[in-house]
């Protein structure tokens, strides 16, 4: 099979960049074009002749990353965090500008923890009460993780739609933030700690009754197959995409 998608890697010598390097190196469909370290001019990626980014940097240096890649017709697939609504609302602006470019920014490329993460925002309706723990290695820097975040985010919109009440709390006093951070009225507890990768739990309750949906990444490689699909479909998606979820048929 000829290969056709060339890919520039931004990233490439962290811990996820490293593996999207070997994933698209190992891909038949896809060439890697170059790769970027901190501090590498951008230029290069047009030297290079890719089509298409596969963004895995910082926060400080994604948005300016893919402003660069939009401006110059590459379609990006992104897994950095730091996407504030400003920031998607500032890239939507711009892709307006260049609506042949199709851009994912996705808070998790393991098609489980996407999985996981559209059963949690179906479920949560049912459910009185709702909270998520996520875990992570402690090189993370942030807090929580952007998939939790989105999970509660799906999850609160779903109950708001469906007329439930956020979660009971007789919680008055809590000076340490023990009941960690509130994202659309849904708990998030982050636990960093050595040996773990990637991990989250919800955890939905009602009266007799408990629903846990774990998903778990015991290994990096476990975010490459969505890392390629994602660079599959850019092209093929014009626009921002927010979510891996939307390059799948989940029928949910």
């Amino acid at each position: 099979m000829s290969k056709s998608i060339r890919v520039a890697v931004l990233g490439a010598s962290g811990r996820m960049g490293s593996e999207a390097v070997k994933a698209v190196d190992a891909a038949e469909d896809m060439e890697l074009a170059t790769t970027l370290g901190r501090g590498d001019p951008l230029e290069r990626i047009l030297e290079s002749g890719a089509s298409h980014i596969v963004d895995l940097t910082v926060p400080g240096a994604t948005q300016d990353n893919v402003a660069f890649a939009v401006e110059n017709g590459l379609h990006a697939v992104v897994g950095t965090t730091g996407w504030t609504e400003e920031r998607l609302a500032a890239l939507e602006a711009q892709l307006a500008q260049h609506r042949e470019v199709g851009v994912l920014i996705a808070p998790n490329f393991a098609l489980g923890a996407v999985l996981a993460t559209a059963f949690a925002a179906k479920a949560a309706q049912y459910f009185e009460s709702a909270e998520i723990v996520e875990l992570h290695h402690p090189q993370k820097v942030d807090a929580p993780s952007g998939t939790a975040a989105r999970t509660a985010s799906l999850m609160g919109q779903a109950r708001r739609s469906a007329g439930v009440a956020p979660s009971p709390d007789a919680t008055e006093s809590d000076p340490g933030g023990a009941r960690g951070a509130v994202v659309e009225d849904i708990h998030v507890h982050a636990v960093r700690l050595r040996g773990l990768v990637a991990h989250q739990e919800v955890l939905l309750g009602s009266a007799g009754e408990q629903l846990t949906i774990r998903h778990d990444s015991f290994d990096r490689g476990s975010f490459m197959p969505g890392v390629l699909l994602g660079l599959r479909q850019a092209a093929r998606r014009p626009g921002l995409t927010h979510g891996l979820d939307g390059y799948l048929d989940l029928g949910l």
